[in-house]
């Protein structure tokens, strides 16, 4: 074993195994800010075996960046730029990998959004550093008590970007979340949301994915109290080369909470590649737990790929319920030929059972501006493909 020095006493033997077995358990990842405490990723850990290391242009070695992300925040909210020993910062959750600890350690400014019962949605844009920069961010997004809000981060540009975004969720508040991925063709964008709930809090979040080279988001679920409710809905669509993982984890740690997962993936081309891992943790003490998980994708064309791999960890018999599913497959056949038998062109079918495919997910976005341009940005990819 390598001897680690210079680490806190908690952090002493946090490197030992790191790559050389599996985790047991979800309750035994590793979180620390220190990006010391982590291993330089090799890809045979558990959760970095599904991404491409050599298309990460460094970020899994990096300490240091280029310059920080730009950040614009729209009318509607309290907005602070603070410094990253603000008492606020970390309230949300922990890093878990080493990329997430290097752009914490890194950022010596964080950007902290306030909702405070505007019924307004916000918008939180945050653009890319440019090609051939990198660049490390960090938001937090926080209501106030009973606060009843709707924001938008759009994430956009190019460049390669490592990002922290803590999302924390009062008691009796309910926050509309949606986050897009709409990078350019060449961006790498390696991003960790923090989401901390409060006691009889509701957060409703959709997660977007379509633009960018390479798109990692690992996003994390903590309970602070009972009565909460987290629903988490994502799509994705994969382009021939494009990568885009997806990981989550929700842990239930207290009782009396929901959380619904319900992620779906489209793909197409040679080498598209989408990777979807959902884990749920029930706690011990998280009796009267509800939860449910469930991925789906559909394969368009040959030569793309999709992983596919939810877990649920079980430690109490006193839950309300729980299940999980996964499925993947291509176009259902019965659909084209129903479609086709009533005059439909074949190409005009597929396109319809696509948009089918992604409605669920697209109609719980509350607003409809940007609901009608995220159909328009799939219905752009359908016809570059010809599906």
């Amino acid at each position: 074993m390598t001897e680690v020095t210079g680490l806190a006493p908690e952090l002493a033997g946090a490197k030992e195994g790191q790559g050389s077995k599996p985790l047991a358990s979800a309750s035994e990842r590793f979180t620390s800010y220190d990006v010391e405490a982590f291993e330089v990723p090799s890809g045979r850990e558990e959760n970095w075996r599904f991404t491409p290391r050599r298309r990460l242009r460094g970020l899994e070695r990096a300490t240091t960046f280029d310059a920080p992300s730009a950040v614009t925040v729209s009318d509607g909210a309290t907005v602070e730029t603070v410094g990253r020993d603000d008492e606020r910062i970390g309230a949300g959750g922990v890093p878990a990998d080493r990329v997430a600890a290097a752009a914490w350690s890194a950022v010596a400014e964080a950007t902290i959004v306030t909702l405070d019962g505007t019924p307004d949605p916000v918008t939180v844009t945050v653009t890319g550093p440019g090609e051939g920069v990198t660049a490390a961010g960090h938001v937090q997004i926080r209501t106030t008590p009973h606060t009843h809000a709707t924001v938008v981060v759009e994430n956009r540009g190019s460049g390669t970007l490592a990002d922290n975004l803590e999302v924390v969720v009062a008691d009796g508040a309910t926050l509309h979340l949606v986050v897009t991925e709409e990078w350019a063709d060449d961006a790498v964008h390696l991003g960790s949301h923090h989401f901390s709930i409060g006691r009889d809090a509701v957060l409703r979040a959709v997660a977007v994915q379509l633009g960018g080279d390479l798109v990692r988001v690992v996003s994390t679920v903590n309970y602070r109290a009972p009565g909460g409710d987290a629903e988490l809905l994502g799509l994705g669509y994969a382009d021939a080369g494009q990568h885009l993982e997806q990981r989550l984890l929700v842990d239930h740690g207290v009782a009396h909470c929901r959380s619904n997962v319900l992620y779906k993936n489209a793909l197409q081309g040679d080498g598209a590649h989408t990777v979807w891992i959902g884990d749920v943790l029930i706690r011990a003490a998280a009796e009267s737990t509800e939860t449910f998980e469930f991925n789906r994708n559909l394969v368009l064309t040959p030569g793309a790929r999709a992983d596919s791999v939810p877990n649920l960890e079980i430690e109490t018999g006193e839950i309300a319920g729980a299940g999980h599913a996964s499925a993947t497959g291509r176009f259902d056949d019965e659909q084209l030929f129903y479609l086709q038998s009533r005059g439909i062109p074949e190409d005009v079918a597929r396109r319809l059972v696509v948009r089918g495919f992604f409605g669920e997910i697209l109609s719980k976005i509350p607003l409809p501006e940007l609901r009608e341009r995220l159909e328009a940005a799939i219905e752009a990819e359908l016809a570059v493909t010809g599906a």
